[in-house]
């Protein structure tokens, strides 16, 4: 594949109609490996974008730049290009723009729009992640004036569920609106996404479903059982309950620490993992703790990536994400794939594919989490067939799957705009 730090074609020739075969693909998102403090979309971008490659389309990431200079990121390979640095990992390239100022998830990008004068054109159709930033909505721009198709993946964002209600809203009415009207397609990864886009007036033939996918043992050694339990002293005999996620409101780490309590009054270890999200939410949750009187018996590991990760998932018996909204939920989907059985709230998009099969699903709220959690450490035989049932689940999800249906939409959405 050409470097995009080399030569390129005048931006006026016309681009390659190769589209059945072999496809050029320029994916956009605000935040790129190796950022994985920035949470699911890093993971599943980098994923699908690798999957892609391996089957034999030209790959591109445009990103911005989060802090690349000045540090080492693995065996990641970075070097200067026209439009800021370039790597390139299992056939996928990935272009991180100079970051000049941001707020929150938005950058300021000035070398945006040479790159797309000078390299849009070569590629068959842009996939965008995300919205509530600049990134996205200005590279569309340019693909309008080249007539360069494009396909949406909101993550969740449509309908705004956090915070800065105000300035979402505004953002659909400014930047947004032709941005997402102009698009050819619009990527809901569960059937909740879905409905919710339905109900916001996003036409139903531009929507279409695809799940997110896990392939959590594919560059890993396993790890052995026991070594997260010895790192952090916890006590073979006794249940290991984890939570992984973000830590902000919306994620319930609150409802389960409660939950906890009420179930594993004396014996048992609830681990809560994960990147803080929201300034004091950490001391508010080890308030929780000390409260319900489970302090010494709660670790807050903070964020874990990779072989930390993988180990800690081999030894949880028990995986709970009580969150109040997710449209998927991919770290249940890490957790069934690692063969741990779950318990998820009816609010997250992926509870269709967990219910009877790998976990419980249950409504959000601290008894409704006190009645699964205690029914599944306390029915062996239950937990012994959503056991068994995770393989299963985690069949469905394979990046190698979804992204065979992925090229299958962007085939369609190519044909309609060669007609």
């Amino acid at each position: 594949m050409t470097s995009l730090g080399e030569s390129v074609q005048p931006p006026d020739l016309e681009r390659e109609s190769q589209v059945s075969t072999r496809m050029r693909v320029l994916k956009t998102v605000q935040s790129y490996y190796p950022f994985q403090d920035r949470g699911g979309p890093v993971f599943k971008v980098r994923a699908l974008a690798r999957s892609l490659a391996h089957r034999g389309h030209h790959v591109s990431v445009l990103t911005a730049d989060l802090g690349l200079a000045g540090h080492s990121w693995n065996n990641l390979h970075i070097e200067h290009c026209p439009w800021g640095w370039r790597a390139e990992e299992d056939g996928v390239e990935a272009i991180y723009l100079p970051t000049f100022g941001h707020y929150r998830a938005i950058t300021f990008n000035p070398r945006l729009a040479k790159f797309c004068g000078a390299c849009l054109g070569r590629y068959d159709l842009v996939h965008f992640y995300g919205l509530y930033d600049l990134l996205g909505p200005a590279v569309s721009y340019f693909c309008r004036r080249r007539g360069v198709p494009y396909v949406i993946e909101p993550m969740g964002m449509y309908r705004p569920i956090d915070r800065n209600f105000g300035l979402k809203r505004f953002w659909h009415r400014s930047l947004g609106k032709s941005y997402i009207r102009s698009a050819a397609q619009i990527v809901a990864t569960s059937e909740m996404e879905r409905e919710d886009l339905l109900a916001e007036g996003v036409p139903s033939e531009k929507i279409v479903v695809r799940y997110n996918g896990v392939d959590v043992h594919s560059n890993m050694p396993a790890p052995r059982r026991g070594e997260f339990r010895t790192k952090w002293n916890i006590p073979f005999g006794e249940p290991l309950i984890l939570f992984l996620s973000r830590l902000i409101p919306r994620k319930g780490a609150d409802i389960l620490i409660e939950a906890f309590a009420k179930v594993c009054p004396d014996r048992g270890r609830l681990v809560i993992a994960g990147p803080g999200g929201e300034r004091g939410y950490l001391e508010y949750l080890k308030k929780c703790a000390e409260r319900s009187c489970v302090a010494n018996r709660v670790t807050f590991t903070g964020p874990v990536y990779d072989e930390e990760k993988a180990a800690m998932f081999a030894d949880a018996d028990v995986f709970v994400l009580a969150s109040r909204y997710e449209n998927f939920a991919n770290v249940v989907a890490e957790a069934v794939a690692w063969d741990v059985p779950v318990i998820v709230s009816n609010t997250c998009g992926i509870h269709s594919l967990i219910e009877g099969r790998a976990g419980i699903v249950v409504p959000v709220g601290r008894d409704s989490i006190v009645s699964a959690l205690a029914r599944l450490l306390g029915d062996k035989d239950l937990y012994a067939l959503f056991k068994a049932g995770c393989r299963q689940v985690a069949d469905q999800l394979t990046w190698g799957t979804l992204s065979g249906q992925m090229e299958n939409y962007y085939s369609e959405v190519l044909a309609r705009s060669r007609a």
